[in-house]
């Protein structure tokens, strides 16, 4: 198990964050991108765990195709990204960070109206 400190992992996602093309993140709206920890029971099970048995991410909200016309902002949709899971499953700084980006675009695509089986294909 591999750790980081809360600032380089935070540093870690926003890389990854700066790293999407601008068209993608000018098309986010009311979003927020957070850290976390650990899953809380609620978000473990509401979507079960990735193929390594950790839940990296997690996207809560409605996806830009499933919104109704009229559709209100109130509370932002939450994109989490989870810190021990990532430790936990991967062996080095570089796994991790390679790992933080294909996990924030995964649930970036979360949000477009991707389903896990697509992004898979895709590589996330």
């Amino acid at each position: 198990m591999f750790q980081m400190s809360n600032e380089e992992f935070e540093g870690a996602v926003q890389e990854a964050i700066d790293g999407i093309p601008a068209r993608f993140m000018d098309a986010l709206d009311n979003v927020a991108i957070m850290v976390q920890d650990e899953p809380d029971p609620s978000q473990r099970d509401a979507v079960g765990t990735s193929a390594h048995g950790e839940l990296l991410g997690l996207y809560e909200g409605v996806s830009l195709p499933e919104r109704a016309e009229g559709y209100e902002l109130d509370a932002p949709d939450v994109i989490t990204i989870f810190k021990g899971p990532h430790e936990r499953t991967f062996q080095s700084r570089h796994e991790i960070v390679e790992q933080v980006r294909k996990t924030v675009i995964h649930e970036i695509g979360h949000y477009f109206g991707l389903d896990d089986e697509r992004l898979h294909e895709m590589g996330y």
